[in-house]
């Protein structure tokens, strides 16, 4: 059991790798020559987009409040000449509105209204058939059937005078 357990530990030992160190040399160590030392850095002025969208953006921000401000002075330029005008209109037409005297008008020829030279209006029948659209389907009637001697009778007496008088006007 002795040789199993030491076979076992020398090939456990074997198995884990050893670090081994460099070997031993009597040469001196040689002295590295130092670099030699380099000028400090100079710092070069940074161009940031940031900072050049602002400046653009503030003259922007000038131009639109100039713009602004040349708006509002012509506006109240406008409105002062507006009001000028207005006043004087009103003064204008107050020196027209003084009351003057009016003239007298002339009584010795007395207006006398002339006939019309124009033709008087011609009457037209009375079209007393309903139109077809607004009949109902059932209830339809040609007008054939309307202007029979039946359907006439309930018309007053003063539509068939004015037929008449109508008639002979065309017959002169």
């Amino acid at each position: 059991m002795k040789k199993i357990q030491k076979l076992v530990g020398e090939e456990e030992k074997l198995r884990m790798p050893i670090a081994q160190g460099l070997p031993w040399t009597t040469d001196e160590p040689k002295c590295l020559i130092k670099p030699p030392v380099k000028k400090n850095t100079i710092p070069i002025d940074l161009k940031l987009h940031s900072d050049i969208r602002a400046v653009e953006r503030a003259r922007f921000a000038h131009q639109v409040a100039e713009k602004g401000r040349l708006i509002k002075q012509y506006k109240m330029e406008r409105e002062r000449q507006q009001k000028l005008e207005e006043e004087e209109e009103i003064k204008r037409l107050r020196k027209e509105l003084i009351p003057k005297a009016q003239l007298m008008p002339y009584f010795d020829r007395p207006f006398v209204p002339r006939r019309s030279e124009k033709q008087p209006t011609v009457p037209r029948e009375p079209n007393f058939c309903i139109p077809r659209h607004k009949t109902i389907k059932c209830c339809r009637m040609s007008c054939n059937d309307m202007s029979g001697p039946s359907q006439l009778q309930h018309l007053p007496s003063s539509v068939e005078k004015a037929e008449a008088l109508y008639k002979n006007r065309i017959l002169q």
